[in-house]
């Protein structure tokens, strides 16, 4: 399963910057750049035995480099459940949002998970998603991996978001 989700990672990663660069070659800069900012609400199953089910929210501000591609910082708070014990964490992730057409979407994110009590320490994140966004509304699947705390969780993320622009 690990290896299997680094391949995933990495081939989304690939097709987003392969689609980056086409874009970019074939369009000329009259795009206008601007910010959306996003409200999410993240519910995700654990791929291992250790917790049972994840919950959170976020923000997300995302900068339009073109129709096709953005640049996006994510934090809120995530809470992994378990009848032995509850994981928190505030992610804060940099990552590059790649549009395939109108809508659908391919996002990588890295960053850090902070423990909210003092024993969990922190934990490098990774997390590759696919996507559906328009004007108001982003829904993606996601993997998100925590490494320093032994676990990872499959996803949903329903949000709101808008254009900052006047």
């Amino acid at each position: 399963m690990k290896n299997r989700s680094k391949q995933l990672f990495f081939a989304l990663l690939a097709v987003g910057l392969w689609s980056a660069t086409t874009v970019s070659a074939q369009t000329k800069n009259t795009y206008p750049k601007g910010f959306r900012v996003g409200f999410g609400i993240n519910g995700g199953l654990p791929t291992n035995n250790t917790y049972d089910a994840a919950l959170g929210l976020d923000a997300r501000l995302q900068y339009d480099l073109t129709r096709k591609t953005s640049i996006t910082a994510t934090s809120g708070y995530t809470h992994l459940f378990s009848s032995e014990g509850d994981l928190g964490l505030v992610p804060a992730k940099a990552g590059f949002k790649s549009f395939l057409g109108k809508n659908l979407y391919l996002q990588g994110e890295l960053g850090a998970g902070f423990g909210t009590h003092r024993e969990m320490g922190n934990t490098f994140i990774w997390a590759p998603a696919i996507g559906f966004a328009n004007k108001y509304i982003d829904i993606n699947l996601h993997y998100e991996r925590y490494n320093d705390y032994q676990t990872d969780q499959l996803g949903i993320r329903i949000a709101y978001g808008f254009s900052l622009k006047k």
